[in-house]
């Protein structure tokens, strides 16, 4: 079995700040934290981000924002049907939380409540991510032969339920919402194509 190669500081600090802002917001993460959990010094993060805390907070949503879309990517391919790809992405996102715990939802959402207007380089950051998300469905959708108004539209719905969904469930320690969420938006996408 080959070596993974092990993540370079810059990277292991961006994925600590990721994963700290996940659980606490950004308001809740500090540089020193985000320097302990990547096992890097303080100087380093200053160094890799030379903008300090809103530096390390952009990158952070970033990579969020990518690793979320891999795994919506993954689930809208994995079926053909839009509305069971959509209904997949969903139980997808349900097994992921119940395997954290209840504690990973959305990766972006608490920074996103936190530093509206206020932080305006987080929330740029945060809009092109939920931008992303919808334009892959929205993609998604129209590979399936939606219209571009249907398509951007209803993808527009599916990240917003999705999130919503997401949020349900971590406060109820249950998989329900997503799944129910999962399945009426299958039926909505089934209800357009007539």
């Amino acid at each position: 079995m080959a070596n993974t190669p092990q993540p370079g500081t810059r990277e292991r600090i961006i994925r600590a700040a990721s994963l700290l802002m996940q659980r606490q917001g950004y308001e809740g993460t500090g540089i020193k934290q985000v320097a302990q959990e990547a096992r890097a010094t303080l100087g380093s993060v200053y160094h890799f981000f030379p903008g300090g805390k809103q530096a390390v907070g952009v990158a952070a949503v970033r990579h969020a924002d990518h690793e979320f879309a891999e795994l919506l990517s993954a689930s809208l391919s994995e079926e053909a049907d839009p509305a069971k790809a959509v209904a997949l992405c969903a139980r997808t996102l349900a097994h992921h939380l119940r395997d954290s715990g209840w504690v990973d939802g959305c990766p972006i959402s608490a920074t996103a409540l936190e530093t509206t207007g206020r932080v305006p380089a987080i929330e740029h950051a945060v809009a092109q991510a939920f931008q992303h998300w919808r334009d892959l469905v929205a993609d998604r959708l129209r590979e399936a032969g939606f219209p571009e108004g249907d398509a951007d539209d209803m993808a527009t719905t599916v990240i917003s339920t999705l999130e919503g969904a997401e949020l349900t469930a971590q406060v109820f320690k249950s998989e329900t919402p997503l799944t129910v969420a999962g399945e009426h938006l299958a039926r909505l996408i089934d209800s357009y194509r007539g």
